[in-house]
């Protein structure tokens, strides 16, 4: 409800006149539909087709809710970020962030013998914090650093997850397409459990087109916590409600 809300005043914004553009830059929205929902903590990652909606609202400090479906419609997870970017440097940035979260499963219900299902939410409260330097106008490097704690007393109470990051963006392949890429090592430990994984995505996307074609690879490295596949990738589909405003 809150997507399509938010989406009806987007365009509403787009409907005012062009001198009052700068006070509506600010608002994006997109929809992505993917072939396997991939997360970098393992015990969120749906393994099946999903489809996400995002939404970002507010310059230095944003509003970026992100509500994640398995593609047959039961929520995955929702997520509710608030975001401030501190005015630091030309060329270094710092972005600080937190949010609260709920993580959705389906369990088995007995009710009178008739084996049922319910969907469950788990609640998270997370901070972030998101350094990053320009080395050009399109390559980057940055850190990584996120701290959740799990509320409900049978989940991951405490999750640490550092990462070290590279930034391509806007490479231009010919005069209509462009490719991001974005490397990462990272650390990932979950209560008394840890591990060390490999993601990478790529983003293709043709210039004043509102779509993106993308894929997330994820490797494990070496880790103790319990993980289905050892490598994970997905394609995904991206449509942008006012691409102008989007940066990958």
């Amino acid at each position: 409800m809150l997507f399509f809300a938010l989406l009806n005043l987007t365009r509403a914004s787009y409907s005012q006149k062009a001198d009052d553009a700068k006070s509506i830059n600010h608002f994006s929205s997109a929809v992505s539909v993917t072939t396997k929902g991939i997360s970098t903590i393992p015990t969120f990652t749906l393994g099946k087709p999903a489809v996400v909606f995002d939404m970002s609202l507010g310059r230095r400090l944003r509003f970026e809710p992100q509500f994640r479906f398995a593609l047959e419609g039961k929520p995955w997870t929702f997520l509710f970020w608030w975001r401030y970017k501190l005015p630091v440097a030309e060329k270094f940035s710092l972005t600080l962030g937190t949010h609260p979260a709920l993580a959705f499963r389906t369990v088995p219900l007995s009710n009178g013998g008739a084996a049922k299902e319910t969907i469950i939410a788990q609640r998270y409260l997370a901070g972030e914090l998101t350094p990053t330097y320009s080395l050009t106008k399109n390559v980057g490097v940055g850190m990584y650093y996120l701290y959740s704690r799990g509320i409900e007393k049978d989940v991951t109470k405490h999750t640490h997850y550092l990462a070290a990051r590279g930034i391509l963006s806007n490479l231009k392949l010919s005069e209509q397409l462009v490719a991001g890429f974005t490397p990462q090592f990272y650390y990932l430990k979950l209560d008394k459990r840890d591990g060390f994984y490999f993601t990478s995505t790529v983003t293709l996307a043709k210039k004043n087109l509102p779509l993106s074609l993308s894929s997330i690879v994820t490797k494990t490295l070496h880790t103790d916590i319990l993980v289905n596949q050892s490598l994970l990738w997905n394609v995904t589909l991206t449509y942008f409600f006012n691409k102008r405003h989007v940066e990958f």
